[in-house]
């Protein structure tokens, strides 16, 4: 009897001790609750919002442009893209004009109007070509017609609507020379945005252009194998790829791959998050 005892009081003094052992140990921590489809395309919306109206390096407002230009009639990135036609620097209103030809933004004509009477040679003639080429739009006819023309008298007869103080000038032999060297600037259209600085990045980052331009060709078969090809890019070593891949992922539209485009919102390069983000919210619901 007295045995049984102080095996009972032993159990129960060991039983306090291990209780009071386990006041002392911090709580484990609740597990994090995983991040909802909602709050991701928040963070990706606020990351491209960020960059362009807060960054202050061009080449990264660019680069956001080009993504924000993948979200085609979106109310939100329409205004995003609209405010940086107002940007102080001539290479972001050149990606401007570009974002918004690629996405179709017809909202957006009165701001692409306004730039062919920009005082630059190269946002004018970016808003002359983007408005022909992409909206069917001829009221830079002056401007091109001006290019065409050279040293030569331009054709009135052509012009619809009125001559633009630029068209006057684009004559000027110094004129036609800095557009030369810039007039690329605002066309290239990619994962890495566009401006001479982009173009420089690219150089120096060791991209491999001859691979992307494959998966985007790949990408256009809208075939089951053409998704492998995405998906299998979104791990690639080549941002280049990475981005590419994220890009015509989020053109299927398709909600499936919003868990694998996730990750690449903090992917290491900028960007890959910024294609990545706009993907993602292609991929989900898009909101105003």
């Amino acid at each position: 009897m007295q045995a049984t005892l102080r095996l009972t009081a032993a159990a129960l003094f060991t039983a306090f001790a291990l209780s009071l052992q386990a006041q002392d140990q911090p709580a484990s921590p609740a597990p994090a609750k995983p991040e909802t489809l909602a709050q991701r395309q928040q963070e990706a919306w606020k990351m491209l919002s960020d960059a362009v109206l807060e960054d202050k390096r061009p080449e990264v407002r660019t680069q956001a442009l080009s993504a924000l230009s993948d979200l085609g009639q979106s109310a939100r990135a329409n205004r995003l893209i609209a405010q940086a036609m107002k940007d102080p620097d001539l290479d972001v209103r050149s990606a401007a004009l570009v974002a918004a030809g690629h996405a179709k933004a017809s909202r957006l004509l009165p701001n692409a109007h306004k730039l062919l009477d920009d005082p630059e040679p190269q946002v004018v003639y970016t808003a002359a070509v983007i408005l022909w080429r992409d909206f069917h739009d001829h009221s830079g006819e002056d401007i091109l017609d001006a290019i065409v023309s050279g040293d030569r008298k331009t054709k009135p007869t052509l012009i619809h609507g009125a001559e633009h103080q630029m068209s006057s000038t684009m004559h000027s032999p110094a004129t036609m020379a800095k557009l030369g060297v810039t007039q690329g600037a605002g066309m290239l259209l990619g994962p890495f945005g566009f401006s001479i600085m982009a173009i420089e990045y690219i150089r120096k980052s060791g991209t491999d252009t001859s691979r992307s331009i494959a998966l985007e060709l790949l990408a256009e078969a809208h075939t089951p194998a053409s998704r492998d090809y995405l998906m299998d890019a979104l791990s690639d070593k080549d941002q280049g790829v990475r981005a590419t891949g994220a890009r015509f992922l989020g053109k299927t539209h398709d909600r499936r791959y919003a868990t694998a485009l996730a990750p690449l919102l903090e992917d290491d390069k900028q960007p890959v998050r910024f294609s990545a983000a706009a993907a993602y919210i292609n991929c989900t619901q898009q909101l105003p």
